[in-house]
């Protein structure tokens, strides 16, 4: 299933081009399952192929992570978490790690929009938090466009640095991806124990 997702996000660059990248990026920084290590080195391919230009993809790709991220940030704002409760599963949203990603949000506040650019599964779902919080938008926005421009520069970068073998990143970013949402899921659960710890000292 994950090859198969992986040629059909292929085909829509190859056949969209930056507009295939925007698109793919938009559904990315929503809920959908497009993960950014099968979209960027791709691109990143292409540059190397001469076929496509850095500052474009970089350009184009960015837009469309500010996209889906406003979208996601009003259905935050607007619909609340009764609209996520309600709905959520439509979007292919998990309670769990929204409720993760919110407790995230409340501890580190405005700058997890940054930050979240480099975890797993919380890159994806931030932005709900942020409009339930009614983040600046300003704020918010500044914040999305140096975290997800940083990431995407860096994948597409990886991507034509490997030339034709490029899919390698998707295979090893899985593994890396799931030794960073442990120390993630670490550092919420130890945030916890220790404000708790010292609940009860008080």
């Amino acid at each position: 299933m994950t090859n198969f997702l992986v040629e059909f996000f292929v085909k829509i660059i190859e056949t969209g081009g930056y507009v295939g990248v925007t698109f793919l990026m938009t559904l990315e920084s929503m809920v959908a399952p497009v993960p950014s290590e099968a979209v960027m080195p791709f691109a990143g391919f292409l540059w190397f192929q001469e076929k496509m230009a850095l500052v474009p993809i970089i350009i184009f790709s960015t837009i469309g992570s500010i996209v889906g991220s406003l979208i996601s940030y009003c259905i935050g704002l607007f619909g609340g978490r009764l609209f996520i409760e309600k709905f959520g599963r439509y979007f292919l949203l998990n309670k769990e790690h929204l409720a993760s990603t919110e407790k995230f949000f409340n501890k580190f506040g405005a700058k997890t929009i940054f930050i979240s650019r480099f975890i797993p599964i919380v890159r994806h779902l931030i932005s709900l938090p942020a409009g339930m919080a009614k983040m600046s938008l300003p704020k918010f926005i500044v914040y999305t466009i140096i975290g997800a421009g940083l990431w995407n520069t860096f994948l597409t970068w990886l991507g034509y640095y490997l030339g034709g073998k490029w899919e390698i990143i998707r295979q090893y970013s899985e593994k890396i991806d799931i030794v960073v949402l442990i120390i993630f899921v670490a550092t919420i659960i130890w945030w916890f124990a220790k404000r708790r710890t010292r609940k009860i000292i008080k």
